[in-house]
């Protein structure tokens, strides 16, 4: 996982962002996959030294820093259960098809797996979590770039799998009653997601 700390200091241009918004999509997808263990949030607790003067997402990441400094590990592991497992449920349910139907496994999951098909990405079999996790879509959005896609490509997926969904799903972690660590993971997402579709091209 490379860091968006670290890329802007070497290789063209182009590699650099590249770099930096494939490691920004495995730190979102890794901070909401699974509870983040210990050296993921000693990695982001990095982000507080960062220049926050740059731009919203530099700012954001700042927040994100000091959350994974100040919050112990007990604590966000605690607040990943109440916000993404519960008891029964959590608060959030991180779906694409429940965004955008309001039921697991529909439509949207089936579309998602053709396009997967279609893409050459097969499934984990080791995972027991639909596709359309946020965190999996994520993680696709990721090897997009590292595999070296082409944009259109990339926005293609991102509008038709996360566009119609994904800033919702980041309202709803940053007021979720249960998060103090996700409201920062939160914010981040929501700057990036602003970001990637400035860099795409597509209307913020």
């Amino acid at each position: 996982m490379v860091s968006p700390i670290e890329v802007s200091e070497s290789g063209g241009e182009e590699a650099r962002d590249h770099l930096y918004r494939a490691g920004a999509y495995n730190y979102l997808a890794a901070l909401i996959r699974v509870e983040p263990p210990a050296e993921l949030l000693q990695q982001v607790s990095r982000f507080a030294d960062i220049d926050n003067d740059a731009g919203d997402i530099e700012a954001a990441m700042v927040t994100l820093g000091v959350a994974a400094q100040t919050c112990t590990e007990t604590e966000i592991r605690d607040e990943f259960f109440r916000v993404f497992i519960g008891l029964g449920r959590g608060e959030l349910v991180p779906y694409g098809s429940w965004y955008q139907t309001g039921f697991l496994m529909e439509k949207p999951l089936g579309e998602l797996r053709d396009d997967l098909k279609q893409l050459g990405f097969e499934r984990d079999s080791s995972m027991r979590e639909p596709e359309d996790h946020v965190a999996a879509l994520w993680e696709v959005m990721a090897m997009l770039i590292e595999e070296g896609r082409d944009l259109d490509t990339q926005r293609w997926f991102f509008e038709k799998h996360l566009g119609a969904w994904i800033d919702r799903f980041n309202q709803d972690l940053a007021t979720a009653k249960s998060a103090t660590f996700y409201k920062a993971v939160a914010r981040f997402a929501a700057a990036f997601t602003d970001f990637e579709r400035g860099y795409m091209g597509m209307e913020v």
